[in-house]
């Protein structure tokens, strides 16, 4: 299998396509007109709570207030680090809960959420005070520091949560969750076994948690060490920062599109990196060199011209189709794509797909075609959501069971979080695929004033 990754540099836009031997595997965008929030960690202000949508709106700098859930708020962090940081251990946890006695003491005003000499419980051994089910866990006003976990959509503002985390090459770092633990794509017993060993070296950090990447496979404890220690560092730098600045403000920004591809795509088994900038190209060398090291600086090569770098390698009509509701396949069979505000619809049809065997072979010879190509449709226009797809009807439980194997391995690819359920009686499959922002249409189009965005001409 051979990966190239291309990226093609506008004044006002970046875009990004990954081939696999030679065919367009996924794709990512970047516009100036849309700058995504995503990973951004803000100093905000509880602006309103409503316990009856069981949420909080957080005034973060921006047009809209973010949305976050009070059940994602049990970490108003700036105010807790220092008990967060002195977890009980083990033992003391067991003898917590056998002896649940509680410490009633004076607190000052400053760094801390109570007034000054206002009594609080403090429970023994660091543990955080054990809130009463009915106490809202933000007051209104309060400062704090949360991170975007999904870009505004529509008439909605930010989703945030309080569970800050920082990726890395190798390892995610979560300054507030204090567990561990390793990307279940990680299946090798010996590598989890050696990356579990690690995990119990890292004592450079007094809190949170890490989550061992895929990407961890096979590297050096030496690399995967220092790339720890790197977020542990920025971590340092970003809560340092929160604590000077007001609210709302903006604490860390996530890296452009060029510099994730740097940390999430450029791998081993990537043979080359071409982009058609000059300027971004010697960027690009220098980020590498710095996070990874010289033996990747080769790979990325620049594409001079005049010929565009997308025409160049064939992918400008396969970028093209991506905006097109019907997806042809090989056998002459398609899939009809149709978005709306609720869910996706996805149809499979047999088009002029034909065969000798039966009905039952000819549905299930087109399904398992139409499969693994929805799963890469899916991945290529970022559609999130609800999807509901509409196989053709299969008799046999066998066929069915092999299509949803065949779709379910098509989006172990995906970087998004997905979830299949199983085919219906109806010959239908629902699922869902987390939403983090637009779909690449959004980004490209908007509804036509004319037909309101239906598609169709009205007659008379």
């Amino acid at each position: 299998m051979e990966k190239e990754i291309l990226i093609q540099v506008a004044r006002d836009e970046r875009r990004v396509a990954v081939l696999v031997d030679g065919k367009l595997d996924d794709f990512y965008i970047e516009l100036d007109r849309h700058q995504s929030m995503l990973g951004n960690i803000y100093k905000g202000k509880v602006e309103s709570i409503l316990p009856s949508i069981n949420g909080a709106f957080i005034n973060i700098g921006q047009e809209k207030n973010g949305f976050l859930y009070l059940t994602d708020a049990d970490n108003p962090f700036l105010n807790d680090i220092e008990k967060i940081e002195e977890e009980p251990s083990g033992a003391q946890k067991f003898l917590n809960k056998l002896f649940p006695s509680k410490t009633v003491v004076p607190l000052p005003k400053e760094g801390n959420p109570t007034e000054a000499g206002q009594q609080t419980t403090v429970p023994p051994a660091g543990r955080l005070p054990i809130k009463d089910k009915n106490e809202l866990p933000l007051k209104k006003d309060q400062e704090i520091l949360v991170q975007v976990v999904k870009d505004p959509f529509g008439t909605k503002g930010a989703r945030l949560t309080t569970h800050i985390s920082l990726a890395g090459r190798f390892v995610v770092y979560m300054p507030v969750d204090k567990h561990s633990g390793i990307s279940k794509k990680i299946e090798k017993i010996e590598e989890r076994h050696r990356l579990r060993e690690l995990l119990k070296t890292f004592n450079f950090s007094k809190s949170g948690g890490f989550i061992i990447r895929t990407a961890s496979m096979g590297q050096s404890e030496k690399d995967i060490f220092r790339d720890s220690k790197f977020l542990v560092n920025k971590w340092q730098e970003i809560r340092t920062l929160s604590q000077k600045k007001q609210p709302p403000a903006l604490i860390y920004e996530e890296g452009s599109l060029i510099w994730k591809v740097i940390r999430d795509l450029l791998k081993d088994d990537v043979r080359h990196v071409i982009i058609d900038s000059k300027d971004e190209f010697v960027k690009m060398r220098k980020f590498a060199q710095n996070l990874i090291g010289n033996e990747v600086v080769e790979k990325i090569q620049y594409h001079p011209g005049p010929q565009t770098l997308f025409d160049a390698k064939n992918v400008a009509r396969e970028l093209e189709k991506i905006y097109e509701a019907k997806v042809y396949l090989k056998s002459g069979a398609y899939i009809v794509i149709e978005p709306t505000e609720g869910v996706t619809v996805v149809d499979v049809n047999s088009g002029r797909f034909k065969s000798k065997g039966t009905p039952e072979e000819a549905a299930f010879a087109v399904n398992m075609e139409a499969a693994p190509e929805i799963a890469r449709q899916l991945r290529l226009r970022d559609l999130g959501g609800i999807i509901v797809i509409d196989f053709i009807d299969m008799n046999r439980e066998e066929h069915k069971r092999k299509v949803l194997y065949a779709l379910r391995d098509g989006l172990l690819k995906d970087h998004a979080k997905t979830e299949v359920n199983r085919i219906s009686q109806l010959g239908l499959i629902e699922m869902t695929r987390a939403r983090t922002g637009k779909t690449i249409e959004s980004l490209e189009f908007h509804a036509c004033p004319y037909c309101e965005g239906r598609g169709k001409v009205k007659i008379n």
